[in-house]
């Protein structure tokens, strides 16, 4: 493992394992449109003024990390690849890392909470893994976000927790670096009535508690189709909430634009948008440029991955093209660890980062408000850890 790998005529190949079909298919977009956008300008590499062709592969991992493990065995075995990169799903990334671990394969990720990449596989800072690498925020960061959304809102709400029994709920929790306790320590009142199954059928469990405790703001990692049953139930139990606060799959545009959740005032996480003063390491685009290709070529709105998924393939073109063996995956791999680049989503630096193998990333607070247009956009409405990134609106209240 980790000895010479290339094609024939010293070709590389980065692979991707991609959620094309299953649960997370729709989180698949664009790291599949990130592959497709910059292939025509990426199909060499120079390495030492040496040109090496370029082959980009993906593999679907149907959303299950089952064949998602499997997806990295073919791209390892059949494709040859020299390093596999992938985002989206708190079960599927891991097993999809893992597997690169267990390989000898270099992998970069990302979207995921760093703690979750580290601890949630059962990493120790103290032995770093040995080929895997990752770039996202941090649950302190998500805390530091929200709060700063709630004290926006009102001084010291009294919060409840919506999150699930699974690994997501787990990591949130953790007394020592989740997301509760960064939050209790910067002195809120948060009441966690316990998980509820993945998908829920029933919120009654946590809105009663909710209700006895005078809850002001809802802070939550819910699906959108959860998020949505929550605040139904809510209603009809007449709990109404002046500010949900939800990270994970609400960082995404909703998807039915007459949900209850475009009026119940759901603020989120922002680590990239259309108008983050970046640009691409590899020709110059820039966050606008990316978006609206996106939009023009899918008919779709853009998302907040795009950036994310352009800089994977950004890093991975790096990594190849500095390497003192881009033939070699262990090559690849240490200077994966050692790399700095300016990229479409920012400076990723890992370096410097929390813990080795990971990059940080800074977050802005944002929130979805349909008042400038016919559908909600998502409006930066706090920028302390990003200050490159202007505020467009004020937080507003669910009405």
């Amino acid at each position: 493992m980790g000895g010479l790998a290339a094609g024939q005529n010293g070709e590389l190949c980065v692979g991707a394992v991609v959620p094309r079909t299953g649960r997370l298919a729709r989180l698949g977009d664009p790291l599949s449109f990130a592959m497709e956008f910059v292939r025509p300008s990426l199909r060499h590499v120079v390495n030492a003024g040496r040109r090496h062709p370029l082959r980009l592969a993906w593999r679907d991992s149907r959303s299950d990390p089952v064949t998602a493990r499997q997806a990295v065995r073919d791209l390892a075995q059949l494709d040859k690849a020299q390093i596999v990169v992938t985002m989206a799903g708190s079960q599927v990334l891991p097993a999809v890392a893992d597997a690169c671990e267990e390989l000898g394969l270099p992998c970069l990720s990302t979207t995921f909470p760093w703690q979750g990449f580290v601890y949630g596989r059962g990493g120790d800072p103290s032995r770093p893994f040995l080929w895997t690498h990752h770039f996202a925020w941090g649950l302190d960061d998500i805390a530091d976000v929200f709060t700063e959304l709630w004290q926006r809102y009102r001084p010291q709400p009294r919060v409840g927790c919506l999150w699930n029994d699974d690994l997501q709920g787990r990591l949130l929790r953790h007394p020592s670096y989740g997301f509760l306790p960064r939050a209790r320590a910067r002195g809120h009142i948060v009441t966690d009535p316990g998980g509820y199954h993945e998908p829920a059928d029933s919120f009654t469990g946590h809105i009663r508690p909710f209700l006895d405790q005078d809850i002001e703001v809802v802070t939550s990692a819910a699906t959108e189709a959860d998020l949505t049953l929550f605040c139904r139930q809510a209603i009809e139990q007449r709990l109404r909430p002046g500010l949900i606060t939800s990270s994970r799959w609400l960082a995404y545009p909703c998807t039915a634009e007459d949900s209850v959740l475009a009026h119940a005032g759901v603020a989120t996480l922002v680590y990239w948008s259309p108008r983050h003063p970046y640009r691409s390491s590899l020709d110059g685009t820039t966050p606008a440029q990316l978006a609206d290709a996106y939009e023009q070529r899918t008919g779709n709105r853009w998302l907040q991955p795009l950036g994310l998924a352009h800089a994977l393939v950004e890093v991975a073109a790096h990594a190849l093209a500095t390497a003192d063996d881009p033939t070699c995956r262990r090559s690849v791999a240490t200077t994966i660890g050692r790399t700095r680049l300016d990229t479409i989503a920012g400076t990723l630096d890992w370096t410097t980062g929390p813990t080795p193998n990971v990059a940080p990333m800074p977050l802005a607070g944002g929130q979805w408000q349909r008042e400038r247009r016919d559908h909600s956009e998502l409006m930066i409405v706090t920028n302390t850890g990003v200050p490159e990134v202007a505020v467009e609106a004020d937080l507003i209240a669910a009405r």
